[in-house]
């Protein structure tokens, strides 16, 4: 018989709440962590905007050491440490320093770039001939696996612990990767999220695309507009998301609190052909995306109450949308939203940082409305009823749902959560 797999803690760093309670807050009042950023208008950028996790040195210096804390510029690792203990410790998980590692429990835990700002010091403290002051935590905090072992030393994991990348779908896919392996008998838990750092020298090349929104520098709030007539590109973000998987016998065991059942999902890639490119998706291989999580859930589409897209306010919101219909083939469409008018996108953050906001839908029974979609995107309203997309957060309860990631170099992600009914 199959394991079943289902999260039993979670954690958050967004740009609009950091921690469980003020997230479920900021989702449902449609609060924006979108600001005006001076270091941008500085360098000039063209959009001086963007959504940083604001969270105070005091704060910090809850969850690493003294000695951690010297030296430490990466806010990917801080964001990451702080979603994966919240996770933990909101799973009811202990925390034991001085134990043996724990053999059942294991991280993936993934990021895109990590420690930008550290990298950039070094290479002037190497080229002013200064190698010698880099410190000590230079190569954990710049190598890309760095978020994990800050983590898996941490919490004292010692089952697999590792980091995965693939750009936007970096969290939706740690998730699975962590489900896989509980499900294939290798682990108990696993602790997945992932990372983004913030600050210029991770937005910039962005910028340089001229994909990002440049008019709404004096209305930061109004500039991410998923789904709308009037989007003008995505808003930069950072921060983590983390969540704790465990095998639902072990759950029960301890008496933990089961927030949701992973049911399965898929991740694929559309190869870069048939329209896809390295920043664009093959609608064919994201049909066949949705098509086979929902079939390796073992539910029918019908089953499905709602949605939370990738949906990152360009011009191929409208395209998503055909998708999930062609791949779905019903007449009454899920409700379906996207996180990314509140909180920008996070980037490689994006994907855990949205199952978070997915999974607290399920278990509190609402749907939070789509900030900034006054005017829906004629190409949507052609395919869907406006009413599923709702502008305001809605009470009700949703039992099925089915949360999607996109990302650069053609690579899909989809994961089917369930209610559970205890």
């Amino acid at each position: 018989m199959k394991k079943r797999v289902v999260i039993t803690g979670m954690g958050v760093v967004a740009p609009n709440a950091v921690g469980l309670d003020d997230f479920e807050d900021a989702l449902r009042k449609g609060t924006s962590g979108i600001r005006f950023e001076e270091e941008l208008q500085r360098l000039k950028f063209s959009c001086q905007i963007a959504g940083k996790p604001q969270i105070s040195e005091e704060k910090i210096a809850e969850y690493f050491t003294p000695l951690q804390l010297r030296g430490l510029n990466s806010s990917g690792i801080i964001y990451g440490v702080i979603a994966g203990t919240d996770a933990w410790k909101d799973a009811k998980l202990k925390i034991e320093e001085n134990e043996a590692p724990d053999w059942n429990s294991g991280i993936v835990f993934g990021t895109g770039i990590l420690g930008v700002d550290k990298f950039r010091e070094g290479i002037y403290l190497i080229d002013a001939g200064k190698t010698r002051r880099l410190g000590s935590t230079t190569v954990m905090q710049t190598m890309a696996s760095g978020i994990s072992a800050y983590l898996g030393g941490k919490l004292g994991c010692g089952n697999q612990v590792t980091t995965n990348s693939s750009a936007c779908t970096t969290g939706t896919e740690a998730l699975l990767m962590g489900f896989e392996r509980i499900i294939a008998g290798k682990a108990k838990r696993m602790l997945v999220g992932s990372c983004s750092d913030h600050g210029p020298y991770v937005w910039g090349p962005f910028d340089a695309m001229r994909i990002l929104p440049a008019k709404y520098n004096e209305n930061p709030s109004e500039a991410s507009r998923p789904m709308s007539a009037s989007a003008a590109g995505f808003v930069p973000g950072s921060g983590a998301g983390a969540l704790v998987l465990e095998d639902y016998e072990s759950a029960k065991a301890r008496g933990a609190k089961i927030y949701a059942e992973v049911l399965g999902g898929v991740v694929n890639s559309g190869g870069q052909r048939g329209g896809g490119s390295m920043t664009a998706a093959n609608s064919e291989a994201v049909v066949k995306c949705i098509e086979e999580a929902v079939h390796f859930s073992g539910i029918s589409a019908d089953e499905i109450d709602a949605i939370n897209g990738h949906l990152t306010a360009t011009t191929r919101d409208g395209l998503e949308i055909e998708n999930w219909k062609k791949a779905l083939k019903r007449e009454d469409f899920p409700y379906i939203n996207s996180l990314k008018g509140m909180t920008g996108h996070c980037l490689a953050a994006s994907g855990s940082i949205e199952c978070v906001a997915s999974v607290l839908q399920m278990d509190k029974n609402f749907i939070f409305g789509n900030v900034n979609c006054e005017d829906l995107n004629p190409e949507i309203s052609d395919l869907i009823s406006e009413e599923k997309v709702p502008r305001e957060t809605l009470k009700k309860p949703v039992k099925i749902l089915a949360k999607s990631s996109f990302g650069f170099g053609d690579v899909n992600a989809v994961v089917i959560f369930k209610k559970v009914m205890e």
